[in-house]
């Protein structure tokens, strides 16, 4: 029997339509989840745009204020997509007010922030889910299975690249992601927060680490209105960029494999190149967002001039079988998000944790927060 579980959104620029859509899709690509989302309310600051997403997407009712999210009993469970300097406060709200939460990474601007919210989450006996999307790509996946089983050998080095232009452009505007009190990290908190997840995913605890960061477009006009992405603005007032533009980081892990770790949002030229190379002492797994349906694999007994091959990943890796019939067929960013809904609301059912969570939130926060401290003293830090 299917059962329906309301859900709100708050925060309605470009994630919480992605949610709101991931949402929209389950029954079509999860048909025997047993549990149903129905889009109850929509919160957003920014007049009007709550009700444009109602008018589009079917909410029930929309509001400015959140709180008045976590006060409906009709709300079950919550979509937390405002800027990060709001993660913590509603995070904690939600949990307290009984709400499952769906939240962005990196939930909060520091590891403080993000083990807050876990512990308010761990505290009301609710289901939590972190939108760490990318270890959702069924090659992803199959990695992981391949560097579990040991097909791989010992696991010697991971190599993670997060390289972004969404930033490059001079005039991009100075929002909010800017600034040390609204968005914490720069570039940490956008792209390297994804690597540590993968990194850890892939290869387990980080024990310590080493990082340099750097920011090259020192200064950015202020925007004169409303923001959603990554808008342009010239002629406003100009303000310091306060936070990150890329950062290199040295990782040593727990198992005792080597890593590197970089990202940048003012990469000319480079769009979403995001991937890992993964080598262990009898082979090595290759992957690059761009080509999200593949996998280099290179194993075998050869060791020397070892060949590495393509493989399409197909409906037994992963979740890909919930979207395409066979092989080679292309998924996309938002198909990502569509399992992240499904694990959290398969969460939420079952009582038990799919997908990342919170606890992972913690771990790559502690992280990122790390990164900071090393990049201000010159000096490697434990994560112990």
């Amino acid at each position: 029997m299917v059962s329906t579980l309301g859900v709100a959104v708050v925060g309605f620029g470009w994630m919480g339509r992605v949610h709101t859509q991931a949402y929209q899709r389950i029954p079509h690509h999860f048909p025997q989840l047993s549990v149903r989302p129905e889009l109850v309310a929509v919160a957003e600051e920014v007049p009007g745009r709550a009700e444009e997403a109602a008018a589009q997407f079917g909410f029930a009712s929309t509001t400015r204020d959140w709180r008045e999210v976590a006060r409906d009993p009709r709300v079950q469970a919550v979509s937390i997509t405002a800027p990060n300097f709001l993660h913590r406060e509603i995070g904690v709200a939600m949990a307290e007010a009984g709400k499952h939460i769906w939240i962005e990474k990196p939930v909060g601007l520091t590891a403080e922030d993000a083990r807050a919210v876990a512990d308010a989450v761990a505290a009301a006996g609710v289901q939590s889910t972190v939108g760490f999307n990318y270890r959702n790509a069924p090659a992803v996946a199959y990695a992981s299975e391949l560097i579990a089983s040991g097909e791989l050998g010992t696991i010697t080095h991971v190599r993670v690249r997060l390289f972004s232009d969404y930033a490059a452009h001079p005039d991009g505007a100075l929002t909010w992601r800017y600034e040390r009190a609204r968005g914490g990290g720069g570039v940490l908190g956008d792209l390297a927060s994804h690597g540590v997840d993968l990194a850890r995913f892939l290869l387990g605890d980080i024990a310590s680490l080493a990082a340099d960061t750097a920011v090259f477009i020192p200064e950015r006009a202020r925007p004169t209105g409303a923001t959603a992405g990554h808008t342009l603005a010239t002629g406003g007032e100009l303000g310091p960029v306060e936070n990150e533009d890329y950062v290199s980081c040295l990782l040593r892990f727990a198992s005792g494999a080597r890593g590197v770790l970089e990202a940048s949002r003012v990469s000319v030229g480079e769009q979403n190149n995001y991937g890992f190379e993964v080598h262990g002492t009898k082979g090595a797994v290759f992957w690059d967002y761009r080509r999200m349906g593949e996998l280099g694999v290179s194993r075998g007994t050869s060791y020397q001039d070892q060949p590495v091959s393509t493989v399409y990943v197909g409906p037994g890796h992963g979740e890909y079988g919930a979207f395409q019939p066979g092989s080679a067929n292309a998924m996309g960013y938002d198909d990502l998000k569509v399992i992240e809904a499904r694990n959290f609301l398969r969460s939420i059912a079952e009582g038990t944790s799919y997908g990342a969570t919170l606890e992972d939130a913690v771990h790559s926060a502690t992280a990122l927060d790390a990164m900071s401290r090393s990049a201000e003293q010159g000096t490697w830090v434990s994560l112990g």
